[in-house]
């Protein structure tokens, strides 16, 4: 029997909710997108704790009884904009790997143009000069296939960490706590 996974908790203390969300968008709460700030202190947060262990999200909100939005929509709106982020990361990834494939394609033609020049060079003249373009082709070749290789070994692996990450916050509990108006948590 496994001991149950220890959560990693994320913690934001706001007046109010509304603290979280862009300003500018006109949606309904539950659809609303997260303020870049807000975003960016949640997702560096949870970029430094540990893989292995489920996330909460917890929310110290001062509770003034004004509040817009129940609990469950705060936590809709939050996971739920984390889950768009996945898509898009997966959207990313998979247009790096059609471009990839294009690239390829583009720079695997290229390449046998040169290498085809090269040789044809090497057959058919002799001297400093053509072996100076003769080499030159070939390196025109290898520097044109040098960036869908790029693409394909090592361009993915930034996305595919945040669409894990974005996923791992897509899946967090988000835990409201009120607290009264100008309260300090204890330890604070």
């Amino acid at each position: 029997m496994t001991p149950p996974a220890q959560t990693a908790a994320i913690e934001l203390r706001l007046r109010d909710s509304a603290q979280l969300f862009n300003t500018l968008d006109p949606f309904p709460f539950r659809e609303r997108d997260l303020s870049a700030e807000a975003e960016q202190f949640i997702v560096e947060w949870a970029d430094e704790l540990p893989k292995d262990q489920p996330i909460e999200i917890v929310i110290h909100l001062q509770s003034d009884g004004d509040e817009r939005g129940a609990p469950s929509d705060l936590e809709s709106a939050i996971t739920g904009w984390f889950r768009a982020k996945e898509k898009a990361e997966t959207r990313a990834i998979r247009e790096l790997f059609r471009d990839g494939r294009l690239a390829f394609l583009i720079g695997f033609a290229v390449l046998s143009v040169c290498l085809f020049l090269s040789w044809t060079l090497t057959q058919r003249f002799e001297g400093p000069f053509v072996r100076v373009l003769q080499e030159s082709f070939v390196i025109i070749g290898w520097v044109v296939i040098w960036r869908p290789a790029e693409m394909f070994l090592y361009d993915w692996l930034p996305l595919l960490r945040r669409r894990k990450l974005y996923a791992r916050l897509a899946s967090a509990t988000v835990t409201i706590r009120q607290t009264a108006p100008g309260a300090t948590p204890a330890g604070h």
